[in-house]
């Protein structure tokens, strides 16, 4: 049994937002193919994700300087624990799903906010005298992304700094499994707005049955 961390970053609602509506039709295709597996959802806008802060550098120092962890004030505490819960549970999953809009040529800041939380020396990822090197492999990504224009070729593709953000990032902590499902040009073709979403939608059944199908190296 695999544990699939799903992750969304949009305020609106699936009938409002065009990658949470593909999102949910994936995730119906994935425990369709594969019920057993633990779904857990995590929306960013409705969880507590800490900035990296004055307090969370605070408390990182007193602790890498030996104090105890009630040597931390209040605010210090709650930030730090809290991140070593973001921390933990992404470690304790073996899939992750990101379900994210472009916006302004990136993702919603709570999306980077919550990999500054995860993206941990240590735990995630290590320094070495090679240099870093990522603690997280045999795991699996998939990014379903909404564009409201054409960003996948031409002279767009290079302003583009979501998806391509986001697999980076993933390859620095050691997973480079990283698929995604894109649906764009909704806004600049509105006309095909619906034929575009409904083909999206055909492409995350398809990769939902590979991301179950893919094995999981413990």
């Amino acid at each position: 049994m695999a544990k699939v961390l799903y992750i969304t970053a949009n305020p609106k609602t699936a009938n409002e937002s065009y990658s949470l509506a593909v999102g949910e039709e994936f995730l119906k295709a994935y425990q369709q193919e594969s019920p057993e597996d633990e779904i857990i959802h995590l929306d960013l806008y409705k969880t507590d994700i800490p900035y990296i802060d004055t307090d969370v550098f605070n408390g990182w120092g007193k602790l890498q300087k030996g104090k105890d962890f009630e040597d931390l004030s209040d605010d210090e505490k709650a930030k730090v624990s809290r991140i070593n819960e973001l921390t933990d549970q992404f470690i304790d999953a073996d899939k992750y799903v990101f379900v994210t809009p472009l916006w302004n040529f990136s993702f919603p800041p709570r999306v980077k906010a919550f990999i500054d939380n995860i993206a941990i020396a240590g735990k995630t990822f290590k320094y070495t005298e090679h240099g870093p090197v990522g603690l997280l492999p045999n795991k699996k990504v998939i990014h379903i992304q909404a564009r409201g224009g054409f960003y996948s070729e031409g002279p767009a593709k290079e302003m583009e700094f979501g998806d391509r953000y986001l697999r980076t990032v993933m390859s620095f902590l050691g997973i480079t499994d990283y698929d995604s499902v894109i649906i764009e040009g909704m806004a600049a073709v509105p006309d095909q707005a619906e034929e575009i979403k409904q083909k999206a939608i055909e492409e995350a059944k398809v990769k939902a049955r590979q991301f179950v199908k893919s094995e999981i190296t413990v």
